[in-house]
């Protein structure tokens, strides 16, 4: 085990209101600027993080025999998808870096991407062109990987609306673009899908999917499925009511559309849908378990990620938090906010549904991804989804079903004392209920999860989950609401402070097989970014403070650091190069919900700021500043 960090340590402080006004999601989104200086490519050092493994070692998983779940089709030393492939599973075949040579990796080349605020998301590579997309205003460039100094082919600037940074919460991020037949296809914030010619750089279609003056924006990636694109919509805490789409993507047509809650008609629900559990069965339950009309202003968006099994033909996708936050304003489960639905792709019709978080009062969206494997589960082989749930359980479900199998806490929790496998529902913990307006002390997880968007990775190599999480509690007090178009649909004040332990996040390896943790690597902010793994068992993940960090994937050693300057929200990829190298890239520039809301004056030139700000990370703007840029990392 490594020695204890070096580095002074971040001091546990009492928590200070965060109030959530209308007017803090218009300031949260003005331009900053400041970017730390850089360090040198070291071996990893005393303050890379404390490891912790349990007795069951990955040697154990690695005879589980647990595969990717989707057949990988993209070329060797490709990134295609923004989640490596359709199983979201983040793994790289490629294996020249190795745990016994990840100290030599270097700065390979590096790229300003003009752009500051919160670099979610991962680029792309495909015959040796690197395609990347910004924050908003979400330029896109296309780099050549052949020539000395990866000159751009072309940079493009699309329209998109001003008003969309006003309106955007969590910060003006995009998380990607999708790769189809040689166009490039992503987002843009003020709720338009785009296609651009990959080769060279020219619009071929633009379709307006979101309504921006509704507070309905677009930051998720989209995949590509047997020709169509899927997108789905932002602004849950705007009041909005979350829908899933699909575009052809060749032309931009919208070919279909399913609302997420209200009536059956809408959500493409008929005789097709069958649920697992009983009480999720009925006509319907997307408009009976609210009261009123308050499901159209419900929430249930669809901002994270996306799956697909094509032998299943499903796709699969979590939808956020209901709206408002003041669960007194909507009696019922409000089916189907905090949810894992299952799609058919050819006409979007909801196959099953899994209601993790039942009439959420903590703001546990189940937005975070969701990655198809094949495993065995209490001596049964399965084929199966698992999900690190915002609530802080970790969910493996038979993917053709909807059937939880498994599903035990990764993180601190006690707003619930466990999921019932017999319903898939929470165990409530009454004395973290938010009934009545009374302020609630200390629930774990905070509203920011367990975990987050950041993405987890799986390898079939160990068998193991990687999975990069977050250790924060907070006080909740629920307060009256009104629904103004447009602006915060919220209804609460929701101060965070670090939980128990001592650090912030944590860096785990999960064996879903079993539900339980292999081994931790203890960070003092929380964890971020999201998270590659390698056939060659090395894993990859960055940090608030700016740190992009290499670990041996079987024991959590740590092997290799390198400081980028920003905090990292992103999340690294693997690729070949024209020169046969193994590389990996990632982004740097801290932003997103954690890096810009709560972490404190990280930015150097924010005119005004009506919140008080670093209470829940205080010490993080001694670390890093806000930037805008691509790293790429090899073995010279």
């Amino acid at each position: 085990m490594p020695p204890r960090a070096s580095r002074p340590t971040v001091r546990e402080r009492a928590p200070r209101t965060l109030r959530l006004r209308a007017l803090p999601f218009v300031v949260c989104l003005l331009a900053g600027a400041g970017c730390a200086d850089r360090g040198n490519g070291t071996a990893a050092a005393p303050d890379t993080g404390s490891v912790a493994a349990s007795s069951s070692a990955a040697t154990s998983a690695s005879a589980s025999g647990a595969a990717i779940g989707v057949p990988r089709t993209a070329k060797p030393g490709e990134w295609t998808m923004p989640g490596g492939d359709y199983a979201n599973s983040r793994f790289s075949d490629l294996e020249d870096i190795t745990p016994a040579n990840a100290k030599g990796l270097q700065v390979a080349w590096a790229f300003s991407t003009g752009v500051l605020r919160g670099h979610e998301g991962q680029p792309l590579v495909i015959d040796n062109t690197m395609y990347l997309v910004t924050p908003y205003p979400n330029v896109g460039y296309a780099l050549d990987l052949k020539e000395a100094g990866q000159p751009l082919k072309w940079r493009f600037r699309p329209e998109n609306a001003q008003a969309a940074a006003g309106r955007a919460c969590c910060d003006v991020v995009n998380r990607g673009a999708a790769y189809f037949e040689g166009l490039m296809i992503y987002n843009l914030l003020d709720g338009h899908t785009v296609a651009v010619n990959a080769l060279t750089g020219q619009q071929v279609w633009k379709t307006r999917m979101g309504d921006v003056s509704l507070g309905e924006t677009i930051t998720m990636a989209p995949i590509i499925v047997k020709g169509k694109v899927m997108v789905g919509s932002s602004g849950g805490e705007m009041g909005v009511r979350g829908w899933m789409g699909a575009l052809d993507a060749k032309t931009g047509k919208v070919l279909w559309r399913a609302y997420n809650v209200g009536p059956d008609a809408d959500m493409l629900i008929d005789s097709s849908f069958h649920p697992f559990y009983a009480h999720d069965k009925g006509a319907n339950l997307g408009v009976s378990s609210w009261p009123g009309e308050s499901w159209k202003q419900g929430g249930g968006v669809a901002w994270g990620w996306v799956s697909y099994d094509p032998a299943l033909n499903l796709v699969y996708y979590g939808t956020s938090n209901p709206g408002p936050w003041n669960e007194k304003m909507r009696a019922g489960d409000n089916k189907w906010t905090c949810a894992i639905l299952a799609r058919d792709a050819d006409t979007g019709k909801l196959r099953w549904v899994l209601q993790v978080t039942p009439h959420d009062m903590w703001d546990y969206d189940a937005v975070n991804e969701n990655i198809l494997v094949d495993l065995t589960v209490k001596g049964v082989a399965r084929k199966a989804l698992v999900h690190f749930d915002r609530n802080g359980f970790a969910y493996t479900v038979d993917r053709a079903t909807g059937e939880v199998l498994l599903a035990e806490p990764f993180v601190h929790v006690n707003w619930a004392k466990g999921i019932d496998l017999t319903t898939g529902r929470p165990i409530v913990n009454p004395a973290k209920t938010t009934e009545g307006e009374r302020q609630v002390k200390n629930i774990c997880p905070s509203l920011e999860g367990g975990k987050n968007q950041q993405p987890a990775a799986f390898s079939p190599v160990t068998g193991l989950f990687y999975v990069p999480t977050v250790n924060l509690c907070m006080d909740f007090k629920a307060r009256p609401v009104s629904y103004i178009p447009g602006t915060p649909y919220i209804g609460a004040d929701a101060p965070e402070a670090q939980g128990p332990g001592g650090f912030g996040g944590e860096f785990i390896a999960w064996d879903a097989s079993t539900g339980t943790k292999a081994w931790g690597i203890k960070e003092p902010f929380p964890i971020w970014s999201g998270v590659l793994v390698t056939k060659g068992g090395v894993a990859f993940y960055g940090t608030l403070d700016g740190w992009f960090k290499a670990v041996d994937a079987k024991t959590g050693t740590p092997l290799w650091k390198f400081k980028v300057g920003s905090g990292v929200v992103g999340n690294p990829i693997s690729y070949r190069g024209p020169d046969g190298k193994q590389y990996v890239a990632v982004y740097a520039g801290i932003g997103g919900d954690m890096g810009l809301l709560i972490a404190g004056d990280v930015a150097a030139n924010l005119p005004y700021d009506v919140r008080e700000r670093g209470t829940t990370l205080p010490g993080l703007a001694k670390w890093t500043s806000w930037g805008g840029e691509l790293f790429v990392f090899a073995i010279p």
